[in-house]
């Protein structure tokens, strides 16, 4: 009997009763048809073992995370589920009245025109409003005034504002401790201590690094920004890297647990509260959403609000009006108090308070929301200027150089 692998004699039988000799594939051919035959099973082998490690780590499937690697940032709100946050009721457009920019603006030392600024920083919308009248609206290519774009951290400021609310309202008090709100929490020891303020100011100590290297996934932010289960990342993510209160370092993850804070305090989602609380009364035009950690899922408070631009500047429009909208006083005028005025520890050099910037340099008055990749509400109540630029730029590049030219914007008149 012949073994399965042998190649058969001289006398053997082809299928169609012939007796001739079978003829032989090229010992090279024979290789480049095993080797056509195990790349696909090894691709196939590879691939269940990639969507096995994804389905254990929790977080999205292989083509999710390709696409996180090569789509724009501004357009990455696309990869996930969210809620739906409608448009106002009473859309309030801004009143138009177009005026200059400035010919140059200062970039590294030197002056260019602010269509080289825009370029040189992967701009993707420039708005400007003096006195809540907007004078200037660019776009670029492909993207339009009803774009909804991510807001990465910018979400951070507008938490803020939603805290701000409770506290006024006395549901919340910035002393509170985070784990009387969030009892499963509890640890019995330091992180115990954590309190709302500290959670606001960016004190807490929380040890999750802010890492954005999508290269390195797995690890600070960048992990909880993959997650599919926010509220299993922050119970795995205890420890403390300093005592809550005693020095500043930038942690999204403070962000997130004040979501999570808001969300027990009211008994519902953040998409609810912020269309419900600043949404609606502010008179948003276009419909938004928030991205989530999966399906049905918690909000990743610490980012991904999706929206567009003129609903972005309303935003800040409201804080340089001192939390009032159209009549209405939307945010206490002691919350808008509190973020224009830095908090006593700085944050990576520069001012911060309750979630929102104060970039060194300028007058000391003017405050951003930013976020990275490029994202900035900036707002400066000395000119009465509110500037919005969303793009996609370096992780944090040039972002001090980018105040600088908001600020020439700003006081030119």
């Amino acid at each position: 009997m012949t073994e399965p692998d042998a190649v058969p004699s001289e006398n053997a039988h082809r299928p169609d009763g012939d007796s001739a000799e079978k003829p032989q594939k090229p010992r090279g051919r024979r290789i480049l048809t095993r080797i056509a035959i195990g790349v696909p099973v090894t691709a196939v082998v590879l691939a269940a073992g990639l969507y096995a490690a994804t389905a254990v780590l929790d977080i999205p499937s292989p083509p999710t995370l390709a696409r996180l690697l090569t789509d724009a940032p501004s357009g990455q709100g696309q990869l996930y589920p969210a809620r739906p946050v409608a448009a106002s009721p009473n859309q309030r457009p801004f009143p138009v009245a177009d005026a200059p920019l400035p010919d140059t603006v200062p970039w590294k030392g030197t002056q260019i025109p602010v269509a080289d600024f825009l370029e040189a920083t992967d701009t993707n919308a420039f708005l400007v409003l003096r006195d809540g009248v907007l004078t200037h609206e660019w776009y670029r290519d492909g993207v339009g005034p009803t774009t909804q774009m991510a807001s990465w951290s910018m979400a951070k400021s507008v938490v803020s504002l939603m805290i701000g609310r409770e506290i006024e309202a006395g549901k919340l008090s910035e002393d509170d401790r985070l784990v009387d709100i969030l009892p499963d929490l509890a640890t019995g020891d330091e992180y115990d201590a954590v309190t709302i303020r500290n959670l606001l100011d960016m004190t807490s100590g929380i040890d999750v690094s802010e890492n954005y290297n999508p290269y390195f996934p797995l690890t600070g932010t960048a992990r909880m920004y993959l997650t599919q289960d926010l509220g299993e990342f922050v119970r795995d993510h205890r420890g403390l890297q300093f005592p809550p209160g005693s020095e500043g370092e930038y942690r999204s993850v403070d962000t997130q647990l004040l979501g999570q804070v808001l969300a027990e305090v009211e008994g519902t989602s953040l998409t609810e509260l912020l269309q419900r609380d600043i949404w609606a009364p502010m008179g948003a035009q276009d419909a938004a959403t928030w991205n989530l950690d999966r399906d049905g899922g918690e909000e990743k408070a610490f980012c991904c609000i999706n929206a567009t631009t003129r609903d972005f500047a309303k935003i800040g429009q409201l804080v340089l009006d001192g939390g009032i909208a159209h009549g209405t006083q939307i945010v206490p005028p002691a919350w808008i108090a509190r973020v224009t005025s830095p908090a006593p520890h700085q944050v990576s050099s520069w001012g911060y308070s309750a979630q929102w910037w104060h970039p060194i340099g300028g007058d000391g008055q003017d405050l951003s929301a930013i976020g990275v990749y490029g994202q900035f509400i900036y707002v400066d109540p000395g000119t009465g200027t509110v500037i919005v630029k969303l793009s996609d730029h370096g992780a944090e590049q040039d972002e001090q150089e980018t105040f600088d030219v908001m600020r020439a914007i700003a006081a030119f008149r």
